[in-house]
């Protein structure tokens, strides 16, 4: 998973677009028809029903872009807060995330000879969580050869039933096709953000 699904889509402001076009011309040739046959009081509600709604959905918009503001800041600060950390206390971290969220057993194991583990943990529900850690810079992408060197020992060595890399930056697109052939779960900055803020799931959910 590379990132958490975002809501709001291209595709959802075009159809909401389409929908507020086909009301107007609806609601402009009922408030017509009615004023042509002399029922003014009519045509005029027809008009007020239509600029109520248009206030209603004026201020949802407003309000989800509101939200959509907070929580990209939230999410943004806790990242920031990764950038700034050493690999080793990133991986430290990412521990404290795993044992905070109901984890037994979440342990540092990364160093030398650690063959791609980072952090080793036990799911709420019992499965084996094997984590590799990349703090990134934003302008440097986790690319193929990371996930290659990961997936060579994620499961054949540690046992993994869970197998994610975490990240402060994000994956190029071969090492997100990579991850999917091979079961392979990708927590990119806007994911983690998301994990540390409890505005998203954590890797094993």
């Amino acid at each position: 998973m590379a990132a958490p699904a975002r809501r709001g889509t291209k595709q959802d402001v075009s159809a909401q677009g389409c929908a507020l076009t086909f009301i107007s011309l609806v609601a402009g040739v009922i408030a017509l028809l009615m004023w042509s046959d002399g029922l003014t009081a009519g045509a005029v509600f027809v008009v007020l029903v239509y600029v109520v709604v248009l206030v209603g959905v004026g201020w949802g918009r407003r309000r989800r872009a509101a939200a959509a503001r907070q929580l990209y800041a939230v999410q943004s600060t806790e990242v920031a807060r990764y950038h700034a950390m050493k690999p080793r206390e990133f991986e430290e971290a990412i521990a404290y995330l795993c044992h905070r969220d109901g984890c037994t057993r979440a342990q540092v194991v990364g160093g030398a000879g650690d063959l791609g583990a980072d952090v080793i943990a036990t799911a709420p529900d019992g499965r084996k969580i094997v984590i590799q850690c990349k703090r990134y810079g934003p302008t440097t992408k986790v690319g193929s050869p990371d996930l290659q060197r990961f997936g060579g020992t994620c499961y054949s060595v540690h046992g993994a039933q869970i197998a994610t890399v975490v990240t402060t930056s994000v994956f190029t697109q071969p090492a997100v096709c990579y991850a999917r052939q091979h079961g392979i779960r990708l927590y990119d900055a806007t994911a983690l953000g998301a994990w540390a803020s409890r505005t998203g799931p954590a890797p094993w959910m």
